[in-house]
């Protein structure tokens, strides 16, 4: 492992941050492929013994379609399911239920994700798994065979090389910083303070909040989606955003004193027409919108674009071996670990290489605002690092934040 350690600046004068709330179609996407990668590895475990080879990184929602008036919502056409992944089918002799399994694993993450559908009627799925080996089979005579060859087909423990081997399966990169900035830990409390601090059945879950701070100058735009069932008219709808819009400038001034905010809301509203963020099920996979993994948050739940970032989309990826999504939350350990160590900001980036030993990454980055004792922190990175097996555990215990 070469191992870099770099001093940079603070966070700039200028931040612009995201958060895709957790009904967002992205947002979902990226919950039900881990739900699923989740659900498939504890089967193989508890089954066979070990995490057996898939990835479900690829899957994505499309959208269906709804009828919404002041008062009542329906689902009038299915939100599509496109499982688009890899998977292993059999073990030895045995097949494996993996649609089964699928099904009944969506249908429990979207319906308690989406309270208002019926996971029996408003849900269709696409189907496009496949059992195809990463590059590397040669199909020639040889005297040896390729482990490749029983990727996704293996007659018995002996097949997976990572139990007594552990590789990185791809050349990809985990980056993580911490601490939070006060910017960036407010965007994150506002979909929480909303939900759970207040009692609001009216509020659905595809909420955006999108974020422009220049000094203490904060411009603020929220997208709120109501429930149609719990909105009987349109002076309700109004005043549900009256509500809405004072909760969160009342957060901001306790967690952003100093700063002057400006708050829009629902920009796109015309009351004249109507024509309103109104929905059956609070989230705008109801109505044609679609959702794909990778292309909401990060997984610290933000998108910050002037933070380190990398588009590896870790959920629903191997939870054993792949490199992106293993070493994206060691990469968030090691910076967490720092910044509570040294009490200043760290910026981390782990970078992977293909074929190499998954607890010695090829590349390790580390970047520090302030003074810090540097044996210190080669000491934490490499023992994060050589306990990079444990976050398998952690990551089927559903126990770690990825989006």
């Amino acid at each position: 492992m070469r191992f870099n350690l770099i001093e940079a600046g603070p966070v700039a004068d200028i931040e612009v941050v995201e958060r895709k709330g957790t009904g967002h179609p992205d947002s979902l996407s990226d919950g039900l492929a881990e739900a699923l990668s989740v659900a498939y590895s504890r089967y193989t475990r508890e089954r066979f013994g070990a995490v057996l080879h898939h990835n479900f990184d690829k899957v994505g929602l499309l959208g269906g379609r709804s009828e919404v008036d002041f008062g009542r919502g329906r689902m009038t056409s299915p939100i599509r399911v496109l499982v688009n992944g890899r998977t292993s089918n059999r073990f030895g002799d045995e097949d494996i239920p993996v649609e089964d399994i699928i099904v009944s694993a969506t249908r429990e993450f979207l319906g308690a994700r989406l309270p208002k559908i019926d996971p029996e009627q408003d849900l269709t799925f696409l189907w496009n798994l496949s059992s195809g080996s990463s590059p590397g089979q040669v199909d020639a005579s040889s005297e040896k065979e390729s482990y490749r060859r029983h990727w996704f087909a293996p007659r018995d423990l002996s097949d997976l090389r990572e139990l007594t081997h552990l590789v990185c399966n791809d050349t990809s990169i985990g980056t993580a910083y911490a601490p939070l900035s006060p910017l960036e830990t407010f965007v994150l409390r506002v979909e929480k303070e909303l939900h759970e601090e207040h009692d609001l059945p009216w509020l659905g879950t595809d909420i955006k909040v999108l974020a422009v701070r220049r000094g203490t100058s904060l411009d603020l735009t929220m997208c709120l989606p109501q429930i149609a069932d719990e909105v009987p008219d349109l002076d309700a709808y109004a005043a549900n955003i009256d509500t809405a819009r004072g909760i969160v400038l009342d957060l901001a001034a306790r967690m952003l004193p100093g700063h002057t905010v400006e708050l829009f809301t629902n920009t796109r509203d015309k009351y004249d027409i109507p024509e309103l963020y109104l929905t059956a099920t609070g989230s705008s996979i109801e109505s044609g919108d679609e959702g794909l993994v990778g292309r909401g948050n990060r997984a610290n739940g933000l998108i910050a674009t002037a933070r380190p970032y990398t588009m590896e989309g870790v959920c629903g990826k191997n939870p054993v071996y792949h490199t992106g999504k293993i070493y994206t939350v060691a990469a968030q350990r090691i910076a967490d670990e720092l910044a509570a160590a040294f009490d200043t900001g760290f910026r981390v980036w782990v970078v992977g290489q293909a074929g190499r030993d998954l607890d010695d990454p090829w590349e390790v980055v580390v970047a520090h605002e302030g003074p810090v004792d540097a044996n210190l922190v080669e000491v934490t990175v490499k023992s994060v690092l050589s306990d990079v097996t444990t976050i398998t555990d952690d990551l089927l215990s559903a126990s770690i934040r990825l989006y």
